[in-house]
């Protein structure tokens, strides 16, 4: 079985509270990016009962016992107990610790192909649920529809975001921004909310350029390429850039038209910081 795992953005995020347990709630909307994917192939295995694993790609900082791929099969495994022997290729096209969630994708997707491969019958609420064990933002992947994400980013909500015919521009700088450091910056703030009304059902960019991300005061102090990444972002013609998450990469929106304005915005951005586009394309 060849799947694509695919990365998100967030359209904003707030860190609203710390929790008793260690965690933040937060206030997001996730965004599905598709044209920017892993690809994870599973197959039944004659050689084992276990799992067999191999990456290639972007190397990971972790052990491949680590990888969100093998605790999503150890998990799913002592779960359910009727998941056999499997072959598992891993090609890492998402960065990681980017702040675009491909590590959740790869945990969700193997749940899937899991579930699919030994017949499991399992709802897709039942596989959310299971590999949210393993991030919080694991079970978005399994719906991939724009979310309003909320708790510690595993209450989701499914949102109308109206961004049809813009451009979407991905930057991932030679830099690293962990959670735990991310977090440490962070003053949570109850208000204002993401949303004006949290029950608002479709969101546009008027809406979107009213976000902020909270992580970025302190990761901006701390780091100063991923601001100056921001910055040409929006001097190149973006309606809305922000970090994703809790960083390294910065996006930017930009108006697309038949007059090619944005080819030529985002030619001078090019030349500017092409080593660092990881992604380029009109959203659809």
């Amino acid at each position: 079985m060849l799947l694509y795992p695919n990365c998100k953005i967030n359209l904003g995020l707030r860190v609203t509270e710390k929790r008793p347990d260690g965690y933040h709630n937060i206030e997001t909307v996730f965004y599905p990016v598709f044209g920017l994917c892993d690809v994870l192939e599973v197959n039944h295995s004659l050689r084992t009962d276990d799992i067999i694993f191999e990456e290639d790609g972007h190397v990971l900082d972790c052990a491949p016992e680590d990888n969100l791929v093998v605790r999503c099969y150890r998990l799913m495994r002592e779960a359910y107990g009727a998941i056999g022997g499997v072959e598992v290729k891993l090609r890492k096209r998402i960065p990681f610790g980017a702040g675009l969630g491909g590590g959740s994708s790869d945990a969700a997707y193997m749940a899937y192909a899991l579930n699919e491969l030994f017949a499991l019958g399992l709802t897709r609420e039942a596989l959310a649920d299971t590999v949210s064990r393993l991030g919080a933002d694991c079970a978005f992947f399994l719906f991939n529809t724009p979310c309003y994400a909320t708790g510690i980013g595993d209450v989701l909500r499914p949102i109308s975001v109206q961004l049809q015919g813009m451009r979407l521009v991905l930057l991932k700088p030679d830099e690293a921004v962990s959670t735990q450091e991310a977090y440490q910056g962070i003053v949570p703030k109850a208000l204002p909310h993401l949303l004006p009304d949290e029950d608002m059902q479709e969101i546009g960019i008027r809406e979107i350029m009213t976000f902020r991300n909270d992580f970025e005061p302190s990761v901006f102090a701390s780091h100063p390429k991923i601001a100056a990444v921001k910055e040409a972002l929006l001097r190149a013609g973006a309606r809305y850039a922000a970090m994703s998450g809790s960083g390294s990469t910065v996006f930017g929106l930009f108006e697309d038209d038949a007059e090619g304005s944005a080819d030529a915005k985002l030619g001078r951005l090019d030349e500017e910081m092409a080593a660092m586009i990881i992604f380029n394309d009109t959203l659809r």
